[in-house]
């Protein structure tokens, strides 16, 4: 017996292989990688939100976000944060946008822990994110 739950919010499409959007157990939530692709419709195929880096950003973290949201978590519970980038030459936008982002959330807790590296993602992606946090 488990009390593990799995994750996936209504904006979501069922994910490609066997895993889950996010997973809690307990206190513990972990959102796997997300990618900037917009809200899920019926019978279409994941689509990005754009071709630039700061449509796909903003819609990563709004699609993390939702997965948090799903599991009772919010970004004060966030307590590492992954940044996965296609193209070294993004860093210093992303960092734009990330702080802009977080500038806007009105957050109350210290800001999680982060780190960022470089990967290869799908064609036409250019950002993943993942979130490890731990609630109450």
């Amino acid at each position: 017996m488990t009390d593990k739950i799995a994750l996936t919010p209504a904006t979501h499409t069922t994910p490609p292989a066997k895993f889950s959007h996010g997973v809690r157990k307990g206190n513990i939530l972990q959102v796997a990688g997300q990618v900037g692709f917009l809200p899920a419709e019926e019978g279409k195929p994941p689509t990005p939100a754009g071709p630039a880096l700061r449509e796909q950003t903003l819609q990563t973290l709004a699609n993390v976000k939702a997965i948090l949201e799903e599991g009772g978590a919010g970004w004060d519970d966030a307590m590492m944060i992954r940044v996965y980038l296609t193209d070294t030459g993004h860093f210093a936008e992303m960092n734009e946008i990330y702080n802009q982002y977080f500038e806007e959330q009105g957050l109350t807790a210290p800001p999680a822990a982060r780190t960022t590296v470089y990967v290869g993602l799908p064609a036409g992606l250019l950002v993943e994110i993942d979130v490890l946090a731990v609630l109450g």
